[in-house]
């Protein structure tokens, strides 16, 4: 895998979902594939734009009207069983429920009532969200939960606008099952990842 460092200007970062469209860019010739990537926004200024961190399974490549990449450099995951690492993870805690007022779904012969997603806005709710996904991959043994402004988003070609609420999770664990845990860093964690959430960023502690 790479990690890169990407700069994005202010006209493509100031939209979560254009932003996640303007990093397709940096990988000409694969437009149609699924997305290989995951990514965070590290930080965004207004009128200068976006740096962001991505983890890719393709090496990025600057080219005309793509984002610039500042710097990249392969990455194995390699972690062992017993090893404690400090991690970030942005995130998008979520529960489904069933919402009547949505109306109903046919699958393969049966009704079934829609369901809508809802955030987790208790930090009790979050904390508990994230141990679930980490269930028998990884013990957590201490956690920051930053609450972030919701995010907002705009889809010109559906013409509709959405938003979405993150948190940010800084803390130690310890790693349970290696394999399974390095796995989950390669896909993500979570929904959202088009708007910048799911990336399990790992050190040693």
């Amino acid at each position: 895998m790479y990690l890169s460092k990407i700069h994005i200007p202010w006209p493509q970062a100031q939209n979560p979902y254009q932003l996640h469209q303007t990093l397709w860019r940096l990988f000409p010739g694969h437009e149609d594939a699924d997305r290989e990537f995951l990514f965070r926004v590290e930080q965004l200024q207004r009128g200068i734009g976006a740096h962001v961190l991505m983890q890719s399974t393709i090496q990025p490549q600057s080219v005309e009207q793509s984002p610039t990449v500042l710097n990249w450099r392969e990455y194995a995951v390699n972690i062992q069983n017993g090893q404690r690492l400090r991690f970030r993870l942005r995130a998008n805690p979520i529960k489904t429920i069933k919402d009547s007022s949505k109306g109903t779904i046919e699958r393969k012969g049966k009704t079934f009532t829609r369901t809508v997603r809802v955030p987790l806005v208790h930090e009790e709710q979050q904390q508990a969200w994230l141990e679930r996904k980490l269930q028998s991959l990884a013990q957590l043994e201490s956690l920051i939960i930053q609450p972030e402004p919701v995010l907002y988003f705009r889809k010109a070609k559906e013409g509709r606008s959405g938003k979405i609420q993150t948190v940010m999770f800084d803390g130690i664990l310890t790693v349970i099952d290696a394999e399974a845990l390095s796995q989950e860093i390669r896909q993500g964690i979570g929904p959202a990842k088009a708007f910048g959430c799911g990336l399990l960023s790992i050190a040693r502690a």
